[in-house]
């Protein structure tokens, strides 16, 4: 069977370019949302980074000052079908929709469908990170049909921690360098639990919640599933409930990010400078040989071999 390495990340700038209004339209109507952008005299300059998953789509988007806008023909000619969130890092943005007008501003989010009219301003530019989502997966998973209207989340250090976790987790994915492959079921899961609120199912809640406990202690060697379900306030047996669903137990899991995560150390720019063992110790292995068989057989190669030449 042919091994499944994680996607990465592409960068795509249009410093330089000539017409970069209409480049940068359409390279976001594919690779993202179709948007029509209307920008100041001065000049436009924009980057974005990225990452396509089987389901999902994400970016990290950089501009300077202009404005978004999606409405009337080109929602019917380019429907998504899909949930958007956007992320603010830098700098202020006006979302207006057709039932409210916000502020957004850094460390909040807005989910919202963007197969309904809006109106994105940046007067200051912007650096964001953004997430499609079919609707129909964010359906199944959260048991919300549809948006009443846009949701905001206060995402910033002390708020809601599903949404903190959230941009964590996208930024790594999306760095230039070294960016840790993004457990796409545990995205979808975060946004659902942020769409759901109150009515989200307890197990999801659990499920997500051990899984952020996983991501933040994952270079602990000793970390184990008693550790998980105590962190997340409920037994070992329950915890293995809420994970037989998603078909991967609490250890196979924990080895799977670990994986992950040494491959993205390991396809890194500095990566030629590190030793295999330093990163399985970093990644939470206590045996080199443990770490070098586990990485044969999930990436068809050794861990030496992507130090020395990147992906395949």
């Amino acid at each position: 069977m042919e091994a499944v390495l994680p996607p990465r990340p592409r960068i795509y700038s249009i410093d330089g370019l000539e017409d970069r209004v209409r480049r940068w339209e359409r390279h976001n109507a594919e690779s993202l949302i179709a948007l029509a952008c209307d920008v100041p005299d001065e000049g436009f300059d924009a980057l974005e980074v990225n990452l396509e998953l089987p389901e999902l789509k994400l970016a990290f988007v950089r501009g300077t000052s202009h404005s978004v806008i999606r409405v009337g023909t080109l929602i019917e000619e380019k429907p998504t079908g899909s949930i958007a969130v956007f992320v603010a890092l830098r700098g202020e943005a006006v979302f207006d929709s057709t039932s409210s007008k916000r502020v957004i501003r850094p460390g909040q989010l807005v989910i919202c469908d963007p197969d309904q009219p809006f109106v994105r301003d940046f007067g200051h530019g912007l650096e964001e990170l953004a997430i499609t989502i079919p609707r129909s997966r964010l359906e199944a998973v959260s048991g919300v049909a549809e948006l009443a209207g846009p949701i905001v989340v206060d995402a910033g250090r002390g708020h809601d921690p599903y949404g903190g976790a959230l941009i964590r987790l996208a930024g790594r994915s999306l760095r230039k360098d070294a960016a840790v492959p993004v457990p796409e079921e545990l995205v979808v899961e975060l946004i659902s639990m942020l769409v759901a609120g109150d009515r989200a199912d307890p197990a999801l809640s659990y499920r997500a919640a051990a899984k952020i406990f996983i991501e933040e202690n994952i270079a602990n060697p000793v970390l184990s599933a008693a550790d998980v379900a105590t962190a997340t306030g409920i037994s070992e047996r329950h915890l293995s409930r809420v994970f037989a669903v998603t078909a991967q137990s609490v250890p196979r899991y924990i080895l799977a990010r670990r994986l992950d995560t040494a491959y993205s150390y390991l396809t890194g720019s500095d990566a030629t400078e590190l030793r295999t063992a330093d990163v399985a110790q970093a990644c939470g292995f206590t045996s080199p040989a443990y770490f070098s068989q586990s990485f044969h057989k999930r990436f068809g190669r050794t861990a030496g071999a992507v130090r020395r030449t990147g992906p395949a």
